[in-house]
């Protein structure tokens, strides 16, 4: 990633920590075990599945309902970094809805994502 969306990102999350809803996500003890447990490499991959699968199609007849509230770490993240759904995607990062996400547009939702997962995991550790 080049110094240009590291910064994005960073801003993104600086953004996103003002909004009360997403800024009470935090990934609990055992989602941080799974993340080491599994590796941030092998999480990333679910982030990309999740991603093609949930977000990138043109059309998704469940928007805004298409990601749980639990169950693995990078749905989590999803809510905290608003990239649960297209409204979401579109609200905060100006993602158009309506369209099939380019690849561009997929790293960066699963860089951001995995910023995210990364800052809990190092706040959970430094605590």
């Amino acid at each position: 990633m080049n110094d240009k969306a590291k910064q994005l990102i960073c801003y993104q999350l600086k953004q996103l920590s003002y909004s009360k809803f997403r800024s009470h996500f935090h990934l609990k003890e055992k989602d941080i075990e799974y993340c080491i447990n599994q590796g941030l490499t092998v999480i990333e991959q679910h982030a990309y599945d999740f991603v093609k699968k949930r977000l990138s199609p043109r059309y998704i007849m469940n928007d805004g309902k298409q990601t749980p509230m639990k169950g693995h770490p990078v749905f989590i993240a999803q809510h905290a970094t608003a990239t649960c759904c297209r409204g979401c995607l579109y609200k905060w990062h100006h993602i158009e809805k309506n369209k099939e996400l380019n690849l561009k547009e997929e790293k960066f939702i699963v860089a951001l994502i995995m910023e995210w997962i990364q800052q809990e995991i190092y706040h959970f550790n430094t605590k």
